[in-house]
């Protein structure tokens, strides 16, 4: 046992103190000028008392959370918490020699989440599948009856899909992942993890999970892509589009946090006679970005492509939207190719747009919005623009993971 003073929140959310040799000492679920007694395992530690509480820690809303790895920071008061987040931005950003003005955060609010990933797990016997989260630092499952950060509507239907996860679980190698997301014509569902080595799910499982997707009323249910039930194609409305979702589909997890950024980035492009929407996935920026100027969105998946261009026609009021599937990372648009192009969207995954970065420097794009969802990878790009010559005017950051370490940030650029 150690006696250790928090002295600050480290990048993963978890209590950073000095340890008795003077090595970091990383305790989860403690705050900043807490005092606390750990049982320590090398560098990772467990509270076990809190000698001395902060005045900031406040009663965690979630009975699961301390054992549920979803959530890391449910115990800090809202203020400080979101000062911590907007403080890793800037941090990320010194590394790289970059100061800015950080905006006042966008923190999106509880039970608001549409998208969770949830894990299944045989039952005792004669029980049904389990359903949840991982534990922390744990291959564990946390059954899941409550989740403050997710939208009631997807809580309510748990118990249905954990029944619906039952006949993906018939082969022992098996330990499928519910992608679940709520669209505005109900639950669509992806199934991953099921071994398909040795046949896939058989006709009784696909038949058993069918009936279960219908007595859930689901919209739809697909094993990795291939649809094992669909009632209802899954819509979401992006700006004046109705989008049908390919299965799988990304989507940003939280509709408020969403709009926040979509509003953010429209503002920003005003003014502009065309857009470059790069990563577009199925439109969530293009239709907003084309109600004030022609927009040329690219994408590496070809369904979500195919999903954008279907809704463009049912679009009433759009300027002209082009749209290509395209790997921007062995093919990036070409700075030739933005030639006419006044603004970049930019929306990449959490390895950033090193390759597609280099091609805007090299254009003679005016600005650069650039979305993010690791600020670690946005920094590095971010020096990438202003070495070209692009001054990175502010940040806007985006709490769309409530009490988790992740932080979104939309910056912009000009030159």
């Amino acid at each position: 046992m150690q006696d250790l003073t928090i002295t600050a929140i480290g990048a993963q959310g978890d209590g950073l103190s000095r340890a008795a040799d003077g090595k970091p000492a990383f305790v989860p679920l403690t705050l900043p000028g807490e005092t606390v007694r750990a049982e320590m395992d090398g560098a990772r530690g467990e509270a076990v008392e809190i000698l001395t509480p902060s005045a900031d820690r406040a009663a965690p809303p979630c009975k699961h959370f301390g054992t549920c790895g979803g959530c890391a920071l449910q115990h800090w008061a809202a203020e400080p918490y979101r000062a911590w987040k907007a403080e890793q931005i800037r941090l990320q950003l010194s590394m790289e020699g970059l100061e800015t003005e950080i905006l006042p955060i966008f923190a999106a609010p509880p039970a608001s989440r549409r998208r969770v990933a949830l894990h299944a797990r045989k039952g005792g016997k004669g029980q049904g599948a389990r359903l949840g989260f991982k534990e922390r630092r744990s291959w564990n499952l946390v059954p899941i009856e409550e989740c403050p950060v997710t939208h009631p509507r997807l809580v309510a239907a748990l118990p249905a899909l954990a029944r619906l996860a039952e006949p993906f679980l018939e082969h022992p190698k098996s330990a499928p992942t519910l992608h679940v997301t709520l669209t505005g014509t109900g639950l669509d569902i992806d199934v991953t993890g099921v071994e398909r080595k040795s046949g896939g799910l058989s006709a009784d499982a696909r038949m058993r999970g069918a009936m279960a997707a219908g007595e859930g009323d689901f919209a739809r249910v697909t094993l990795a892509g291939e649809i094992v039930y669909g009632a209802r194609q899954p819509l979401v409305k992006l700006g004046a589009a109705v989008v049908a979702l390919p299965p799988g589909a990304f989507l940003q997890a939280v509709p408020a946090a969403e709009k926040a950024m979509v509003d953010f980035a429209v503002a920003e492009a005003q003014g502009a006679s065309r857009v470059a929407d790069l990563y577009c996935g199925v439109g969530t920026f293009t239709f907003r970005l084309a109600e004030i100027a022609s927009v040329h969105a690219a994408e590496m998946s070809a369904p979500a492509i195919a999903a954008l261009k279907a809704a463009i026609g049912a679009a009433p009021g759009l300027k002209p939207i082009t749209a290509e599937a395209r790997d921007l990372v062995r093919r990036p648009v070409l700075g030739a190719e933005l030639a006419k192009t006044d603004v970049v969207v930019i929306d990449p995954p959490r390895a950033g747009a090193a390759e597609q970065t280099v091609e805007i420097a090299k254009s003679k794009v005016a600005k650069v919005v650039g979305v993010s969802c690791n600020p670690a990878t946005f920094a590095k790009d971010a020096r990438a623009l202003v070495d070209a010559g692009f001054r990175l005017e502010k940040v806007l950051p985006v709490d769309q993971f409530v009490w988790s370490p992740h932080i979104e940030l939309v910056g912009v650029f000009s030159r």
